[in-house]
């Protein structure tokens, strides 16, 4: 598992290629290849280049505003960051949420995961999937998918809107809502309102099961995915529940390494720094996460749809489990490492959220009345959910002024960066090195970063003194001059 072509020896001597922008994610990145005279490919990098200062600049702030403002780091999945906050400010202020408030807030991330996963796969992903890496890019897009599939396109809006109306009815918008507070949730669903849910969620659940079939039979029908395109072996991180099901709002955090041994198992959340520690690296904004007991080489891993489907037990709704099931048995395993199989699982969990949903809307405890608990204030507080893109972790201190003194966010996205830069080593060097390249091969980079769904913008805060890289450039586009300031400082939170 060792992260190699780390450094390239004699980098001066070698051609640059860049990838940039990395098109269909979210948020800014780019790919750097060094290449020598014969294409071969020495150094492969994935980079991040926005800078989110997040984590500074909510000090100073009431703590009962971070839920509504760390959401604002992102327009996709604001949901994942509004409950992780909220997780963590029911800590703060010593609240065991009533059945009403957790019910309402599974829901409302029942309808962000859903909702998700169908922008990610319908929208960003499937252009690849259906056409080809190396298509014709006029076509690979989702206008080209809408024109040639019709049915298919059609199935991803919809699904996406009505997560997108889950989310609305919870959080009070479908962007940026204020949903749930300190101890609970600021509003209830009506009889009416989930009745109109209840209307178009077999649809949903139909729709979904659909989704599920198209990605397995492109799948299985491709060997490639599953044995040769970016395949490495890794650990995996997720939460689960006490009974080792998967658990999408809440539970331990559990790891197992690239043979399936456990390397710690539910564990509380709330002292996650005693299992992972963050690396910073002077090339990129984003930090390198790894599981403390490994070390830095060994310890790294992957978090979302594939950690999670392999991590838990079982899956608590049934048309899920049995996709699970299938999933896992496929080619007697060979799908649970490899990068696209991402996809696969990915639908598995949209299914899942689709089920769930119609279990808790016939749940009246979602027009209840008792929103709202409080207990003993503490000064610290701990938020994990499983965000669409894996483990999210939302850490806080507060004063005796009730202010934000620190502030630690380690989203999917970050859990990933070890696992991605892996993922483009492993493509460069299976298709594109010794090669002429052409944008169909660098496409196939771009393929495996969007197996994770990356989300860039959500992980990039604030790591202390930055690299910065000054390039001036003629009106050819010839390089005039270049300065760089270079830091591996940090300061921790």
């Amino acid at each position: 598992m060792t992260f190699a072509l780390e450094t390239a020896e004699h980098p001066e001597k070698l051609r640059r290629v860049a990838i940039e922008p990395i098109s269909r994610v979210e948020g800014h990145g780019k790919v750097t290849l060094l290449l020598d005279e014969n294409n071969r490919v020495h150094q492969a990098r994935f980079h991040i280049v926005e800078f989110r200062g997040f984590e500074k600049f909510i000090q100073g702030r009431p703590y009962w505003e971070v839920p509504v403002m760390v959401q604002r780091l992102c327009g996709i999945c604001p949901v994942s960051h509004h409950l992780a906050a909220s997780k963590a400010m029911d800590m703060i202020v010593g609240a065991t949420l009533t059945p009403a408030a957790e019910k309402l807030r599974r829901l409302m991330h029942f309808g962000q995961i859903l909702q998700s996963h169908a922008l990610h796969f319908f929208h960003l992903a499937s252009p690849d999937l259906l056409f080809g890496f190396d298509s014709d890019v006029a076509t690979r897009n989702i206008v080209g998918v809408i024109a040639a599939y019709p049915e298919i396109a059609k199935k991803g809006v919809l699904l996406r809107k009505y997560g997108q109306e889950i989310i609305r009815m919870t959080a009070g918008k479908r962007v940026h809502g204020t949903g749930a507070i300190p101890g609970g949730v600021n509003k209830n669903l009506s009889r009416a309102e989930r009745d109109t849910l209840l209307a178009e969620i077999d649809q949903m659940i139909a729709w979904s099961r659909d989704a599920v079939e198209l990605i397995k039979k492109v799948y299985t029908e491709r060997p490639d995915f599953h044995s040769g395109f970016g395949f490495y072996r890794s650990s995996f991180m997720s939460l689960v529940r006490a009974d080792g099901a998967m658990d999408l709002y809440h539970g331990g955090l559990r790891a197992r390494d690239e043979h399936g041994q456990t390397i710690f198992d539910h564990v509380d959340y709330g002292h996650y720094w005693d299992y992972v520690h963050e690396e910073v690296r002077p090339w990129s904004y984003m930090k390198f996460p790894f599981i403390r007991s490994r070390g830095r080489e060994e310890g790294w891993y992957r978090v979302g749809p594939l950690a999670r489907v392999n991590n838990c037990d079982f899956i608590p709704t049934p048309l899920a489990e049995e996709e699970r099931k299938t999933f896992t048995e496929f080619g007697g395993g060979s799908a649970t490492q490899a990068t696209l199989a991402y996809h696969w699982t990915r639908m598995i969990e949209m299914l899942h959220a689709a089920e769930g949903i119609q279990e808790l809307l016939l749940d009246d405890d979602l027009s209840g009345t008792d929103l709202v608990a409080k207990g003993e204030r503490q000064l610290r507080g701990v938020g994990v959910i499983e965000a669409p893109r894996g483990t999210l972790i939302h850490h806080y201190r507060i004063n005796e002024d009730e202010q934000i003194v620190r502030a630690n966010l380690i989203v999917s996205t970050t859990h990933n960066n070890h696992a991605m830069n892996e993922a483009v080593r492993q493509v460069a060097l299976q298709y594109l090195d010794g090669k002429e390249l052409t944008e169909g091969l660098l496409n196939h980079i771009e393929v495996a970063i969007r197996a994770f769904d990356p989300c860039l913008s959500c992980a990039t805060h604030a790591l202390g003194k930055m690299p910065l890289e000054v390039e001036l450039l003629d009106a050819e586009g010839v390089q005039i001059d270049r300065r760089l300031r270079n830091s591996g400082e940090a300061c921790g939170v």
